[in-house]
């Protein structure tokens, strides 16, 4: 690894700058799936263009889409025959429901101790952070080895919706050897990570009809059948007693896990006691024959998302509902498709929804699983580069989430993405008082420093 040291001091010397510029770009509520939000998810990819030109990047634009923008930019300086680097990114964010839960404004950042708080902070401006300050460090102390292109988009967190066309129309602009992709985490502050694998995903919306209307249920309750009576009982039979799944065929196509996979997932640091203490569950749950790590990272879920039917309010209303819904969602592994998953669930509702209702399956969002090769130059250089920052191997995982990019580059432009980034499984992305360890980010920052200063 050549020496890196001038940019790991840029970065030190830069640090409250840094910080600075993370708490501006946290400050813009980029949340894409809320129309009330629109602009202020076009004023993150302008925040994000402007970053990226005081870098010193060049070509840098703000792409349409049929949805939210993709902001683009490259240095290609390196020469032809130096490899060149996609870094992804997104910079929307997810809505901050329930907001009462929150113990500070989500889009004012607020530093506790070794933590900053907001959301956004951990998932994944912090780590889109860390990839701009890192080239920004290489850039300024010396020649960059390798070839840079950026692709952040403002979708991902509603299943990067348009984000396959985008990729398809500019092929030969986004083209490269492979994508840096630090929307990944690390299983604690002293374990550097590399996720090698994540699942897929398949998103529903189930709804079970029963009258045209609500109904008293002293009137007509035992002669119509309850929607959500039913909607109940067919999500009961999606699971035996083991937690296995139990469409029909849903493990068919389910990749076995071969020994050396089996030595790695029991090499990771991931005991039932943490997952206790990080989820607040009195007792874990699943399939018996499996490790905890291995049903995260190798083995297909069903979930429910979500249920909905009747009187939700205050006080009592006796009604029979008229419908039912369920959101659903279906993790896959390899060589699961979320095609094929939703026949298997249309197959299940077909055998065992009753007359006395109809029901309706749409598909909502979907994502393939991916496996990567651990053994690629990619990867060995970004294990190297985390080496080099903590001081130990580090430890190679398989995610349980989904990142629709990372399918859809293999699947249009061929290219595998290394998976890392700095976020912790406490960080409560997703949930009220979102927050990044800044110690670790930083680390983490060093490490990709690292990474473009030897990668060439």
């Amino acid at each position: 690894m050549s020496d890196a040291r001038d940019a790991l001091a840029f970065l030190r010397a830069n640090r409250d700058r840094h910080l600075r510029e993370l708490r501006a770009f946290i400050a813009i509520p980029s949340v894409s799936t809320l129309a009330e939000h629109r602009d202020d998810v076009r004023r993150a990819a302008d925040w994000l263009a402007v970053r990226l030109s005081t870098i010193g990047m060049t070509d840098v634009k703000v792409l349409p889409t049929r949805g939210h923008p993709v902001v683009y930019g490259e240095w290609l300086r390196a020469g032809r025959t130096a490899p060149t680097v996609l870094i992804y990114g997104h910079y929307d964010v997810q809505p901050v429901d329930p907001l009462e839960l929150w113990t500070m404004p989500p889009f004012v950042p607020e530093q506790r101790g070794d933590h900053l708080y907001g959301r956004g902070a951990s998932d994944m401006k912090g780590q889109v952070a860390a990839s701009l300050n890192a080239v920004e460090a290489v850039m300024h102390t010396g020649a960059l080895p390798v070839n840079i292109k950026w692709l952040l988009e403002g979708e991902e967190e509603i299943g990067s919706e348009h984000l396959g066309e985008f990729i398809r129309a500019h092929k030969r602009q986004l083209a490269c050897d492979f994508c840096l992709n630090p929307d990944a985490g690390m299983l604690a502050p002293d374990k550097p990570t590399i996720t090698t694998g994540l699942r897929g995903l398949a998103y529903f919306e189930l709804k079970v009809f029963g009258p045209t209307k609500d109904l008293h249920s002293g009137m007509f309750g035992g002669v119509v059948h309850n929607p959500a009576q039913v909607l109940a009982e067919l999500i009961a039979g999606m699971h035996d007693r083991h937690g296995k799944v139990t469409l029909p065929g849903f493990y068919e196509r389910v990749r076995p896990l071969g020994r050396v996979e089996r030595e790695a997932f029991r090499r990771l640091p991931v005991s039932d006691r943490q997952l206790r203490a990080v989820t607040g569950a009195p007792k874990l749950w699943g399939e018996p024959k499996f490790l905890s790590a291995e049903r995260i990272g190798a083995r297909p879920t069903l979930e429910v998302n979500g249920l909905l039917s009747g009187f939700t309010g205050d006080g009592s209303k006796t009604v029979l509902p008229a419908v039912a819904m369920a959101k659903l969602s279906c993790r896959l592994v390899p060589d699961q498709t979320p095609r094929e998953t939703e026949r298997q669930l249309r197959t299940y509702l077909k055998l065992r929804a009753p007359k006395t209702i109809r029901w309706t399956l749409t598909a909502l969002h979907s994502a393939d699983p991916v496996l990567t090769d651990p053994d690629s130059p990619g990867v060995r250089a970004l294990a190297a580069a985390l080496q080099a920052t903590w001081g130990k191997r580090p430890y190679f995982k398989r995610e349980g989430g989904s990142i629709g990019a990372v399918g859809l580059l293999r699947q249009h432009l061929g290219i595998d993405s290394v998976l890392t980034g700095f976020g912790l499984p406490d960080d409560a992305i997703h949930s009220p008082n979102e927050r990044l360890h800044l110690p670790t980010w930083q680390r983490g920052t060093e490490a990709l420093a690292r990474l473009f200063s030897s990668c060439g």
